[in-house]
């Protein structure tokens, strides 16, 4: 049926396939690098929670994360009505990054990072908004405060692990 469709050859249908099966390991493995980068080399910043979801149980053992910082981002987002960008945080000397403003070509401080968002109607995504971890860990990871991002200067960041109210790492450090 796809022969009298298309009228391609056997071979050239397989090579169409193989080119487009190239193409997506190539996209999927750049992004895989990228993120390996980022992870390795990024800035760390730590981004205080607000009170959370509890734990999925459909999906298994996960946190869902709300950022606190969200909130300014959103006004701020929608008094200039943007919904993709950059802001500025500024970290303390402990590595909490508090909201600066949106990101308008200014220079930045030595304390200063971007830290790239996306608003989907009223809610703001700064990083990944769920951490998984492994099964019967949920009590190592219940009392989160904290979520570590390691960030690379155009602002894209990795989250990367859950800290505590005092800054002390939860679980093991990733690999």
């Amino acid at each position: 049926m796809l022969n009298s469709i298309f009228g391609l050859s056997d071979k050239t249908r397989l090579t169409i396939m193989a080119v487009v099966t190239l193409l997506i390991l190539l996209i999927v493995n750049s992004q895989i690098i990228i993120k390996e980068s980022i992870v390795n080399n990024g800035d760390t910043l730590l981004l205080r929670l607000a009170p959370r979801d509890p734990r999925s149980l459909l999906q298994g053992d996960y946190m869902a994360l709300r950022y606190a910082m969200t909130g300014e981002v959103a006004q701020a987002a929608k008094s200039a009505q943007i919904d993709d960008g950059n802001i500025i945080v500024n970290l303390d000397p402990t590595g909490e990054a508090s909201f600066v403003s949106l990101y308008e070509g200014q220079q930045l401080t030595d304390t200063q990072h971007l830290l790239r968002f996306r608003k989907r109607g009223e809610s703001v995504r700064l990083a990944s908004d769920a951490y998984f971890f492994q099964e019967g860990k949920w009590d190592t990871y219940s009392n989160a405060r904290f979520g570590e991002l390691r960030v690379n200067d155009d602002g894209i960041a990795v989250l990367t692990g859950l800290y505590d109210q005092d800054k002390n790492r939860l679980g093991d450090k990733p690999h």
